[in-house]
């Protein structure tokens, strides 16, 4: 059995209440750990540890902190095997997966960081006539809180506590309390890499305790979240009103454009990708899939082909290409939506569950696609965030641009066309935080990264993290 335990002043420690949570494992549906539910007596004590450690390691050398985030970066390389495992076996993704994208990038994220901080830079400014400059100051917030999700569990939680740790901040965080595995394992590299006690502290537990405690804490200065568009809408209304910094990355119901003057084989390989990658559980999978009406019949037929072709299998199993639901509860969530298209629209491929031999109790669906006769839809409209897509056809640009933005949510989209004006129109026209031409998920991490409408607000990525995770102050200097 998996103990995990909080992470607080460079120790583990059991929750204060004992009181703890079962930890599934997707691919087979037994419980194989528990995971603290923290209060907010917990959370206070990584605060207290965080405070106490902010006055010393927010005035350590941009080097030094540099040094420390790219040792936590080689650590992380060196135990891949290890992180890889426990990351499969916490969330349900196939283990190569988790080897070649989820662990390297969370070593990436540290690296890239390291270097982004020595080279952030401010500005000054001289006022002609007045014999004045005047500067500006970027310094550290103090205590910030990390919220982040279950569906790229090391990934998106080193996102936020790298860029938060390199400008100087002390942070508590909380990793989904589905998928605490590798959030663990970290604290121990964290300790071989010299990381400071009390520059990051790690709390466990449901949204609704840890969580709360950690958004209402009337200390810590800022929250940076990446989950539900609901959850992200009560982070708001709490720490709205006590004026803390906030950046909120939320759901998506993501529009992939397909024109038919596009590469049709590179598009129709990356489609497929795009759809099912992780199992659906990416925000930016493209999951509303709009085809030219010219080419609509020929890409449903190889599309549906393609994606019979993908094996559902135990998530160890090098040759998975879809493996569990991350948990019993976010399975039936999916299947309420199959459910509805059986009785209103048409599925082409998938819908059912799977029975994995030996591993019969597992989180296992089809990867399924659905044509729907309008955009108007449940299917089209909420976020099912699954191994689910909508394909509808289109006739005219025009008609497609409607479609795309008409939806509540607006973070990513893709266009396939190699018409050069037309993609650069729609890239201005379509309402995405980001938006792809002929490729899919294709990050530079230089780039900013955040969506529009209920898709949330602000950015993260590059210096525009640096930035959140900071405060400037101008400086006036009269000579």
């Amino acid at each position: 059995m998996l103990k995990v335990q909080n992470y607080i002043n460079g120790n583990f420690h059991d929750p204060l209440s004992d009181e703890w949570l079962d930890n599934y494992c997707p691919s087979d549906g037994k419980i194989y750990g528990i995971t603290p539910n923290s209060s907010r007596e917990d959370v206070e004590n990584a605060y207290i540890a965080a405070q106490s450690a902010f006055p010393v390691w927010s005035q350590t050398t941009l080097e030094k902190r540099s040094q420390i985030l790219l040792k936590i970066s080689e650590l992380l390389e060196n135990n891949l095997q290890e992180f890889a495992a426990a990351e499969s076996k916490d969330n349900g993704k196939p283990i190569h997966v988790a080897k070649s994208i989820d662990i390297p990038r969370a070593a990436s994220n540290f690296r890239f960081f390291a270097h982004a901080i020595t080279q952030f830079s401010s500005e000054s400014h001289h006022t002609t006539g007045e014999n004045a400059i005047n500067f500006t100051l970027r310094q550290p917030l103090g205590v910030v809180g990390c919220i982040s999700p279950w569906n790229l569990p090391l990934y998106l939680f080193t996102w936020k506590i790298a860029p938060a740790i390199a400008a100087g901040n002390c942070v508590v965080a909380k990793p989904s309390e589905i998928t605490p595995a590798t959030a663990f394992l970290l604290g121990k590299l964290c300790n071989q890499a010299g990381l400071p006690k009390g520059v990051l502290n790690i709390v466990h537990g449901l949204g609704k305790t840890t969580g709360q405690a950690i958004i209402k804490h009337p200390d810590i200065k800022a929250i940076s979240f990446t989950g539900g568009t609901k959850t992200g809408t009560h982070i708001a209304s709490v720490a709205g009103p006590m004026f803390k910094k906030m950046s909120l990355e939320l759901g998506g119901k993501n529009p992939n454009i397909i024109f038919a003057d596009c590469d049709y084989n590179n598009m129709l390989e990356t489609t497929v990708k795009s759809s099912f990658a992780n199992q659906g559980q990416i925000c930016l999978c493209g999951s509303r899939i709009f085809v030219e009406a010219s080419i609509y019949e020929k890409f449903k037929e190889d599309f549906v082909n393609k994606v019979k072709k993908l094996k559902i299998g135990h998530p160890s199993n090098n040759e998975t290409d879809i493996g569990a639901i991350v948990s019993k509860s976010h399975l039936n969530k999916i299947l309420s939506y199959i459910d509805f298209a059986k009785k209103n629209h048409n599925i082409l491929s998938g819908g059912h569950v799977v029975s994995i031999k030996n591993y019969e109790n597992g989180y296992y669906m089809e990867p399924t696609i659905i044509e729907v006769n309008s955009n108007d839809c449940d299917l089209n409209q909420e976020e099912i965030f699954g191994p689910v897509v909508t394909i509808i056809p289109f006739e005219k640009e025009d008609e497609v641009l409607q479609m795309a933005n008409q939806v509540k949510y607006g973070l990513s989209a893709t266009i396939w066309t190699n018409d050069l004006t037309r993609s650069m129109r729609l890239s201005h026209q379509i309402e995405a935080g980001v938006v792809w031409v002929n490729t899919w998920m294709l990050r530079d991490l230089r780039t900013p990264f955040g969506g529009t409408k209920a898709s949330g607000v602000g950015r993260e990525g590059g210096f525009e993290a640096l930035r959140f995770f900071t405060q400037s102050k101008n400086v006036c200097i009269k000579y």
